[in-house]
């Protein structure tokens, strides 16, 4: 940083005009471009903004090598690349962000003979480094802190290098171009992005285009019934026809409840008069401009930005409030399943991992968290936290065992008043009533969840599906791992069901990771323009929104029971007596029973 220092000696000693500068000894000058550079790194030593450190480093290493040249002025003013760089950056709320987060150059305030010319140049060039930096890294995510807003949300983001986005920039032939190729390049980002745009010009959306299928006003149309409209029902809503097309059959059921959880109506697969609305479009088109719908939509493309730029030709993504998962390959789904998520006081958390394993007939080790919070509170309903016997049965149905170490233990041999449940290993060997069922699918990461199968199969004809502890309940989960074993090792459907009667905790690992996003979209722009909104179970929404507006972040609102006082059983015990069963009430929804 030798030439820098030497420059912000140098930079008091400007003269105008034509930027002269004497130096001790004899007058000389110094050329235009020099006395430019020198001026913006006499300006970067003493600049004090909003920008983050390492911005402020990529500004000071960028300026600070000898002879490089400026990005955006010469002493004629800003030049061409200058221009076409703010003009993008000026269409920042085109895409979700907002233009006066990055200030840009007064263009109408230079005139080459203003004494104070050199100043305006140099506080300009440094304007436009410090905007390209700053919209490059929001438009990859960085604008909000997503752990700040819940412990829940904990995307991978992947934060652009500023040095190597003011380096990049000063190379390319198109430079909006390049600042632009930071925005998400996914087809629905870019479908909400033109609603936004729409929205923000005052005209109507189309909820239904004019050529769509409509269904007249009629009977309730329901499972079982045959009527000439359930074929327009069926074309309406993508359905095949079967052998009859005017029955109302499974395959019509399943389409119909799937479109009324997708527009937040119950789910009960009949088609009467709210149903045709939906499907109709709605009583009238919505009026474009609605503060909530806005809402909607730039919270859904920030989440966008949480996700990498290529998310593989093979990959597998939950969006939890859609309770869906879907296997994709080259864009285009080809497995598609019901999943069970966690309840909102046990969130399912919005994570990017890759799977590494599948596990036919696993063992469940049991977390700590239910551990001590749900089973211990059970036990100690006979009477145990105040001096009477400890029912641990709950734990010989459920098949349920205790170790300690690698040696098993017998639990009524323990006393539990004074050992913490937590300080032992319960584990559920497979069979027909382990909780995670006949399959898991393993992605190691920090907040343990992954995808299983479930004994409680009647969980999936339900339209909320919020009822695990975090993890991730697969509808048909032998489909799941057909379609990736498939895709993985090229085995046969007969080799996957074979492999589920080869033994117990038989790991899988796989050839290649598949990546796995966990998403939390509440908005869907489907392909005729029409919105599919999903409710937004864990009250993200409003949290991003406020951020989003610059209200700050506001604190997730804490689930957890104040009573619980982590290791103290007596605490668990008050619990319990004051909710009365809900110990059991637990253990029926785990267990089944």
């Amino acid at each position: 940083m030798r030439a820098f220092a030497l420059g912000l000696l140098a930079a008091a000693s400007f003269c105008l005009p034509g930027f002269a500068a004497e130096r001790d000894g004899p007058a000389d000058l110094i050329s235009p471009t020099d006395a430019l550079r020198i001026a913006v790194q006499g300006l970067l030593s003493n600049k004090s903004g909003s920008s983050g450190k390492s911005q402020k480093d990529a500004l000071a290493e960028y300026y600070g090598v000898p002879d490089r040249n400026l990005l955006w002025v010469d002493e004629n003013g800003l030049t061409e690349r200058a221009k076409l760089v703010m003009a993008e950056i000026a269409k920042a709320d085109d895409y979700g962000l907002r233009a006066s987060d990055y200030p840009l150059p007064d263009t109408a305030a230079f005139s080459p003979s203003d004494p104070k010319a050199k100043d305006w140049l140099a506080e300009s060039e440094m304007k436009v480094s410090s905007a390209v930096v700053d919209y490059a890294k929001d438009a990859r995510g960085g604008r909000l802190e997503p752990l700040r807003l819940s412990k829940n949300l904990d995307p991978k983001l992947a934060l652009p290098n500023p040095s190597e986005v003011l380096e990049s920039i000063a190379i390319r032939s198109d430079p909006a171009a390049y600042l632009r190729s930071f925005q998400p390049d996914q087809p629905q980002f870019e479908a909400l992005r033109q609603k936004l745009i729409e929205l923000r010009g005052g005209k109507v959306e189309e909820v239904v285009k004019p050529d769509a299928v409509t269904i007249p006003n009629g009977p309730v149309l329901k499972f079982g019934m045959e009527h000439e409209q359930v074929a327009l029902l069926r074309k309406r809503l993508d359905v095949p026809a079967g052998s009859n097309e005017n029955t109302f059959d499974e395959a019509v059921l399943e389409a119909v409840r799937q479109f009324q959880s997708a527009n937040g109506s119950a789910a009960d697969g009949m088609v009467g008069a709210g149903t045709r609305r939906l499907l109709n479009g709605g009583q009238q088109p919505q009026a474009v401009g609605s503060p909530a719908r806005t809402r909607a939509i730039l919270v859904n493309m920030e989440r966008w930005r949480w996700l990498p730029h290529d998310l593989g030709p093979f990959y597998v993504t939950v969006n939890v409030p859609e309770f869906t998962l879907r296997v994709v390959e080259e864009g285009k789904p080809v497995h598609t399943a019901r999943v069970v998520v966690g309840k909102p006081d046990k969130q399912t958390p919005v994570i990017s991992d890759e799977m590494e394993e599948i596990v036919f007939n696993p063992y469940w080790n049991v977390p700590n968290s239910i551990k001590n919070e749900e089973i211990a509170p059970y036990m100690g309903q006979g009477g145990g936290f105040f001096g009477g016997g400890w029912d641990t049965s709950v734990l010989r149905r459920h098949n349920l065992r205790i170790k300690y170490g690698n040696r098993d233990v017998d639990p009524d041999q323990i006393d539990w008043s004074r050992n913490d449940i937590r300080n032992f290993d319960l584990v559920q060997p497979p069979g027909p009533g382990n909780v995670l069922g006949r399959v898991k699918f393993v992605f190691p990461n920090p907040h343990d969840v992954y995808m299983h199968d479930t004994t409680q199969k009647f969980l999936f004809n339900n339209a909320v599906r919020a009822e695990s502890h975090g993890c991730m309940r697969v509808q048909n989960p032998n489909l799941l791992a057909q379609v990736l074993l498939k895709k993985d090792k090229n085995w046969s459907e007969a080799r996957v069901e074979s492999t589920f009667d080869a033994g117990d905790d038989n790991h899988i690992a796989l050839d290649q990771k598949i990546p796995v996003y966990i998403t939390y979209f509440t908005l869907r722009v489907n392909e005729d323009g029409s919105f599919s909104s999903f409710n937004d179970l864990y009250g993200h929404d409003a949290r991003m929104s406020a951020a989003i507006d610059g209200k700050g972040y506001i604190n997730e609102t804490p689930f957890e029971d104040p009573q619980v006082v982590a290791g103290e059983w007596g605490a668990n015990a008050k619990r319990n007596r004051a909710r009365g069963s809900r110990g059991s009430d637990f253990t029926r929804a785990l267990f089944g029973f």
